[in-house]
């Protein structure tokens, strides 16, 4: 996509109400493009349709649990029925847990694995009859976690290990049919994600964050997205932080885990 790429274009965003995904929202709005906001938050979804109605942009707001995958199905049907079709997908809605797995209960590790891996494969799915249509883009909210390890996260990391295995060889079967997929790693962000940080025993955690550098604001990334649509990028890194990440662990695996581990020592307490 390039030029006045959005215009009248539609982007439909999971976990949209917060975070990225409503920031990403206000982004390919601004723009002028239709937005689809899904989220679980039903108050979040009417905040949001409230803002953007105000704001004279349009949205269309709809509470769905992407882990249904009949009400992905629903929620895309309803996205096209009320603008046409679906131009971008952004597979955002994931949640995070925080616990050495030897204290964690597996049901945990498979809630995770079906917000975060599943959730986006029910909405591609769902979608994908119109991208393909409209030669559309997915944008797939992975992680550094996605390509390297993540002491004390093993379900979070095996879940964006998942999405990067699936989303890289999908960019491959769409490729020769002009549907692009886009993987982003926004690193460390100021969003409300790691308040809901699941514990091992599957309810919210209090331990606090491991964090390292900086972090950068939803807006940063949002408007990176965008961008990254417009030149058909394959794959965006945020914050210093996780670029030199992502490249040692490249370069080097057994190096990046030490460094790791010795980062997020803290966690083996």
């Amino acid at each position: 996509m390039t030029g006045n790429a959005f215009e009248n274009k539609t982007v439909l965003i999971t976990g949209g109400a917060s975070g990225i995904g409503l920031a990403t929202a206000r982004e390919f709005a601004q723009a002028g493009a239709n937005v689809v906001v899904v989220d679980m938050d039903a108050g979040g979804i009417d905040a949001v349709t409230a803002e953007f109605q105000a704001n004279r942009w349009r949205i269309l707001g709809l509470p769905c649990d992407v882990t249904d995958q009949d009400a992905c199905r629903q929620a895309v049907a309803a996205a096209c029925r009320a603008f046409g079709g679906i131009d971008v997908l952004f597979n955002n809605a994931g949640i995070t847990q925080r616990s050495l797995f030897e204290n964690t209960q597996v049901k945990v590790v498979r809630t995770v694995m079906e917000v975060n891996f599943f959730g986006a494969v029910y909405m591609t799915k769902a979608a994908l009859p119109s991208l393909l249509k409209r030669r559309g883009t997915i944008v797939v909210n992975e992680s550094i976690a996605g390509v390297a390890p993540l002491l004390g996260r093993c379900g979070y990391a095996a879940s964006k290990h998942a999405l990067h295995g699936f989303f890289t060889s999908l960019r491959c079967e769409l490729a020769a049919k002009k549907v692009h997929v886009m993987i982003i790693c926004p690193g460390f962000i100021q969003t409300n994600l790691q308040t809901r940080a699941l514990g091992g025993d599957g309810l919210v955690t209090t331990r606090p964050q491991t964090r390292l550098g900086r972090q950068q604001t939803p807006a940063f990334v949002a408007a990176r997205i965008r961008k990254g649509v417009e030149q058909n990028r394959s794959m965006i890194v945020f914050t210093l932080v996780g670029k030199i990440g992502y490249l040692i662990s490249r370069l080097s695996p057994a190096l990046y885990e030490r460094l790791m581990t010795w980062q997020f020592k803290s966690e083996l307490r």
